[in-house]
């Protein structure tokens, strides 16, 4: 048995109605506790307020491993409660991701309702790299920095950067994810890098959908580990813990302490 065995691991799923949470002693035995996800009147947030409660009569108050499944960032899409995000995508191409794929379900309708966009505002970027990599024309920063102030200024602060060809020429995604971060965006996702795929419909909706709810993850994950690091629930000499993030099939471990 490793040192890490020896201590306490809990296994939660926060699911948007009640929150499960499985944990394991240091002297190897299973219980269990259901809470309701949201109660404020009573707690701030339901993982830690499980943890809380199981350990803050026990000897040892060593957390070895946090593991949570949530379903915050899929309530938050389906809410549309994500982060307001601009679209930076190659001049002529606006309204690519709009269009998309021309899926029509109901194939004889006359009105087609087109699906709600998660972008804010989109910046067409005048830039264009060929196929084979070629530049044919390049960024103007000024221009583009310009734009981005005037974003920042009002208040934005994720940014997704799709442009054709990156998945395999980045390098113009690499500048303007460079420019936006020296403007102050604080959530910058390119595409050759959340979806290295051809297609740009498919990339740039997967782009735009990281761009609009990581943050919303980030500052989730940020208030468990600073509850994690909380006075009552560690011990300074030995306190280790990892929390494994799961969200729509992605994997994010957040840096140990």
């Amino acid at each position: 048995m490793s040192n890490t065995d020896k201590h306490w691991q809990f296994w939660i799923d926060r699911g948007g109605t009640f929150t499960d949470i499985v944990a394991k002693t240091p002297d190897d035995q299973l219980i269990t506790r259901k809470l309701l996800s949201d109660n404020p009147e009573q707690y701030a947030d339901a993982a830690l307020q499980g943890i809380n409660d199981f350990i803050t009569t026990a000897t040892d108050k060593t957390i070895a491993t946090v593991k949570m499944g949530t379903t915050v960032g899929t309530n938050a899409l389906l809410e549309r409660k994500g982060e307001a995000t601009v679209l930076l995508i190659t001049a002529g191409f606006k309204d690519c991701l709009r269009i998309g794929y021309q899926n029509r379900p109901d194939i004889f309708a006359l009105n087609i309702q087109l699906p709600e966009q998660l972008y804010q505002t989109v910046i067409e970027i005048d830039e264009r790299v060929d196929a084979k990599g070629h530049v044919l024309k390049a960024i103007n920063v000024l221009k583009v920095t310009l734009q981005l102030e005037s974003l920042y200024a009002s208040g934005l602060r994720s940014c997704a950067i799709v442009l054709m060809h990156a998945w395999r020429y980045p390098a113009h995604e690499c500048q303007l994810a460079a420019l936006a971060k020296n403007v102050g965006f604080s959530q910058i996702s390119v595409s050759h890098q959340v979806s290295p795929f051809m297609k740009i419909v498919s990339r740039g909706d997967t782009t735009v959908v990281d761009a609009y709810l990581s943050p919303l993850l980030k500052r989730y994950v940020n208030q468990v580990t600073e509850g994690l690091s909380g006075e009552n629930l560690s011990t300074p000499s030995n306190y280790v813990y990892a929390i494994q993030w799961r969200i729509n099939g992605c994997t994010k471990l957040p840096r140990q302490r």
